[in-house]
């Protein structure tokens, strides 16, 4: 008997379908071993040994595929093509070694995609383990466990509040706080474009002005409306004949199919997904052999699937569609990991499958990769000088026609960024002496703009550009920003908080080698020889802990209060910018003679006066750069309400009584009417109409809530605590109520309500105790440690609810033992 070994369960059973009798196909669960969260689990002084323990949830299968390994003849691992799935066949041949449960013939094998074809194909191949991917497993963990067992405890210990560090988990951290200096510091320029709109022969068009009494206008020439007002009444004034006209074909090429990168950005771009919600879902579509592994740098297709795709082009449109050769694409990527295939379907007869999220992930896939195979689109682009007739003024157009539309029919990128719209535009059909009718001119103010704010996508486009971390952690990266909370998203925009700016300064001026963009690549690099066998990955370590050893040592022995007087220093330029009075920044603005500095407390950093307590002014720790000067006093809104700043946050104030902002609502948005709200709470809603008790809804702690006869139910939202009428609050309470004997205290509103499940119950997102869960009201199934609650979709709600059924009841506990009794 053969035992094969993959990671899913779902992978298992397809597998055992296409293997037949004969062999056993068991699944691990991913993972089965991990060094323990503690000191020592990586020993520098021995080699940098590795003391790995088996995962507590791997037990069970690990006691069953070392029954059946005593049972077989042949131990196939088939864990997933690529570093990780090495090391996954690592850890149980060394764990069925250990249990002298081995057999003697050990196979490794590997496909792209569970098919039939690809499964037995792969099966008449076997190989030995890869050594140097283990070994780079090996350096990689090492690596991340000394630097967040090394950083974290002296963050615990210097920077109250901060959680934790990373090694790439702190440069991804660093390039979105440098974005939003970059932000701060930006000061906006003024700039105004004048245009004319003509038509001819019923089709309007626009004309730029792009030069001005022999004067080249660039985007910033024209800086004030003076200026635009005299160019404007030139355009107004001039009769415009068409001087030239000049039309220039061209070709677009297509992309190249999904890598795991490519396709994290395009469903970010598209569909809206998290990184971590793209790669649960491609996971899915792999199990179910419905795509190719989704951990991939590479860009090109199998010779058979370029084939299938090129038939299947010609069906669904025409041979004009189908290029005379098939494409084929190079990675633009340094040092691309064991590139495999790019990422595609495994049949491309089937243009659609599945449901819900997986069926629009898997249509993605599906253009991505067909298009990649499809002529290119050619399209025409016309450019038109106009010339009054002084030569005063020179307008141009710009638009282009798609004479053949290739690749586009199908599938076109998307992009971080709005396109300007211009180049797109269709153009009347005009020659030169042409004089079309001049319909209107407009002179249009506009201010530069600051960079955007970092995207998932375009996040994930950066940590790669630089060779920063892999494509496969991404996802697991960007989670932990999120998880920690050094940063938040809005309107899908990381946006750092104030502890992971915190954080950032500190790497920054005390290990600032080690959050350096270029280091972290030239990281990576040598990490990817030791994949290559080019390096040796023990060489690797020590070379790394020489240095970052002494580092850490020297910054731990420093005092909190040298740490921030040395950050003080470092954030100067931020927290303290320059006045417009040319004044000091740093002189306390309450009682004009104390000097600002910054201070480290229990929750986190602030800024204060140096005169507390007799002045007790302080600075929220974010208040600097854009956020406001440090001079920005309490600001008045009118009927007695200050706006301030205290140590914990904005708030508002009116004689003795005092509202926090809540933190869903920006302190620029703050105006009167949004105060004297705030500061009415608690509100009341009215008598429950069973025991004439009132209902009031306000803030507290841990946000909005209702409270009802020392009974209490959350709500969403701050704008809820306005909004919610009696039936809601009634219904809420009730609902929070139902539940109090579950866990501590009422019953915890769902984070989201799925839809139902086949058994006609509704499905939910629950936080429970130990982590969030989906349940349809009789089955719990807790999400997998990494995933986020409100990217859960029906299906998989369903699927691992009916999982969680299918294993029968938990089995209980018995009761605590009795306590040995001392001998006398």
């Amino acid at each position: 008997m053969k035992l094969v070994v993959v990671e899913s369960p779902a992978k298992a059973k397809t597998i055992e379908k296409y293997l037949g009798s004969g062999h056993r196909v068991l699944a691990s669960f991913g993972h089965v071993r991990d060094l323990p969260p503690k000191d020592g689990s990586v020993d520098p002084d021995e080699g940098f040994s590795m003391q790995w323990q088996v995962s507590p949830d791997r037990s069970k299968q690990l006691k069953a595929i070392a029954d059946e390994a005593k049972m077989a003849d042949t131990l196939i691992l088939a864990t997933d093509p690529d570093r990780e799935g090495e090391a996954i066949s690592w850890h149980v041949q060394e764990v069925l070694r250990q249990k002298k449960a081995l057999p003697k013939n050990v196979q490794r094998v590997t496909f792209n995609a569970i098919t039939n074809s690809a499964v037995t194909e792969a099966m008449k191949k076997p190989r030995e383990l890869d050594e140097n991917l283990i070994d780079a497993y090996r350096a990689r963990r090492a690596l991340d466990y000394l630097v967040g067992f090394t950083l974290s405890p002296i963050l615990w210990r210097k920077l109250p509040g901060a959680k934790s560090a990373g090694r790439v988990q702190s440069v991804a951290l660093r390039l979105i706080v440098d974005r939003e200096r970059e932000i701060e510091i930006f000061k906006p320029q003024e700039y105004w474009s004048v245009s004319a709109t003509f038509e001819k022969d019923g089709q309007s068009f626009v004309g730029r002005l792009v030069q001005f009494e022999g004067k080249k206008i660039e985007r910033l020439t024209i800086g004030n409306k003076g200026d635009a007002d005299a160019a404007k009444a030139a355009v107004e004034a001039g009769r415009f004949t068409v001087a030239s006209v000049e039309t220039k074909p061209f070709a677009k090429n297509p992309p190249p199919p999904f890598t795991t990168s490519t396709l994290q950005q395009e469903a970010a771009r598209k569909l809206g997904f998290s990184a971590s919600h793209t790669m649960r879902v491609a996971q899915s579509l792999y199990e179910d052999g419905l795509i190719t592994y989704m951990r991939t740098d590479g860009v090109d297709m199998a010779p058979e699937a370029v084939s299938a795709a090129r038939r299947a082009i010609q069906n669904r449109y025409d041979a004009g569609y189908v290029p005379d050769k098939p494409r084929q694409y190079q990675s633009k990527i340094k040092n691309a990991q064991e590139a495999h295939e790019a990422i595609r379907p495994t049949n491309f007869d089937k243009a659609c499958a599945a449901s819900g999220d997986h069926a629009r992930l898997y249509e993605l896939v599906y253009n991505r990769a067909l298009a990649s195979q499809m002529a290119s689109a050619r399209l025409e682009r016309t450019t038109v000088e106009l010339t009054d007739g002084t030569g005063k003024a020179v307008l141009r157009a710009t638009g282009q026609v798609v004479l053949f539309p290739g690749y586009l029919a199908l599938y076109e990128e998307g992009r971080d960024e709005k396109a300007d719209d211009e180049e797109g535009a269709r153009m009347p059909n005009l020659r030169e002496g042409d004089v079309p009718a001049k319909t209107s001119v407009d002179a249009t103010q506009s201010f530069t703009q600051p960079p955007p704010r970092y995207s998932e996508a375009s996040l994930v486009k950066r940590l790669e550009e630089l060779g920063i971390g892999r494509p496969s952690t991404y996802a697991a990266t960007l989670q932990t920003l999120k998880d920690r909370e050094y940063v938040r998203v809005d309107k899908n925009r990381f946006i750092p908080e104030e502890s992971g700016r915190l954080v950032t300064a500190f790497l920054e001026r005390f290990f600032e080698r080690y959050v350096s963009y270029d280091y972290t690549a030239e990281l990576e690099e040598e990490l990817d020889d030791v994949s290559g066998g080019r390096l040796n990955w023990q060489k690797l370590l020590d070379a790394f802990w020489r240095d970052f050893k002494p580092k850490a040592g020297e910054v731990m022995d420093q005092k909190p209060s040298e740490i921030t007087q040395a950050l003080d220093e470092f954030l100067a330029p931020w927290l303290y910018p320059p006045r417009e009075d040319g004044s000091d920044p740093r002189v306390c603005p309450q009682c004009g003679n104390g000097r600002l500095s910054l201070r480290g407390g229990k929750f986190g950093a602030f800024v204060a006066c140096s005169n507390y307590p007799e002045c007790r002014y302080t600075q929220k720790f974010g208040q600097g750069g854009a956020e406001g000067a440090a001079g920005d006093g309490p600001q008045e809104l009118g009927e007695g309400i200050l706006l301030k700043t205290g140590r914990f946050g904005p708030y508002v104030e009116r004689g003795d009584k005092r509202a926090s902002i809540p933190k869903d609502i920006s302190a620029s948005d703050v105006d009167l009417e949004v105060a004297e709200r705030l500061l009415s709470l608690p509100r009341e809603i009215g008598p429950h109409p069973e025991t004439g008790k009132p209902i009031t809804a306000s803030i507290g702690r841990y946000g909005p809530y209702l409270a009802h006869d020392g009974k209490y139910a959350k709500l969403g939202s701050t704008a809820e605590v306005f909004e919610t009428g009696m039936n809601a609050a009634v219904s809420k309470l009730a609902d929070a109520a139902s539940g109090a004997g579950r866990g501590r205290g009422a019953a915890r509103e769902p984070i989201a309500v799925l839809g139902q499940h086949p058994n006609g119950k509704d499905v939910k997102v629950m936080e429970g105790r130990y982590g969030p869960y989906v349940s349809d009201g009789t089955t719990h199934a807790t999400l997998s440690k990494g995933a986020d609650p409100k990217a859960v979709t029906l299906d998989e709600a369903v699927r691992l609810i009916n999982e969680r059924a299918a294993k029968g009841p938990a089995k209980k506990k018995g009761g605590r033992k009795p306590a040995r009794k001392k001998s006398k």
